[in-house]
């Protein structure tokens, strides 16, 4: 078994019940695959979730230090454990520390018939990020 760290996965992968996650809440995740593991984690916003690379844009290390302790004591942004940046929950923007203006690497989720799913990749926009 390769022990690689990758960056996405192939759609379509369940991972949980839509309920499994509340809203204002997040859960880490891990994906074996046969060319590598995926660390990322999914934040719930009410009926939407937000998914991404558990990789903090400053230091490259995993955001938490405590398994599903990704946000805020209110649930409101996501926070490295680390350095203390703060990310909002639905673009990964750094609004604040070391990483200011940087964004978590997006990792496409979706809920579908009542299961949370690896979606597929986004094509190109063209736009600067």
């Amino acid at each position: 078994m390769n022990e690689e760290r990758l960056t996405a996965t192939p759609p379509g992968v369940k991972l949980c019940r839509a309920e499994d996650i509340a809203h204002g809440r997040a859960r880490n995740f891990v994906v074996q695959t046969r060319t590598g593991r995926f660390h990322g984690f999914i934040v719930r916003r009410h009926e939407l979730v937000h998914g991404y690379v558990d990789r903090c844009p400053h230091a490259g290390v995993p955001l938490a230090r405590v398994l599903d302790d990704y946000l805020t004591p209110d649930g409101n942004m996501i926070a490295c454990s680390w350095h203390g940046a703060l990310f909002t929950p639905d673009d990964g923007l750094c609004v604040g520390g070391p990483c200011l203006g940087q964004r978590l690497a997006a990792w496409p989720v979706c809920i579908e018939e009542g299961w949370i799913k690896t979606g597929a990749v986004p094509a190109f926009s063209g736009a600067n990020e």
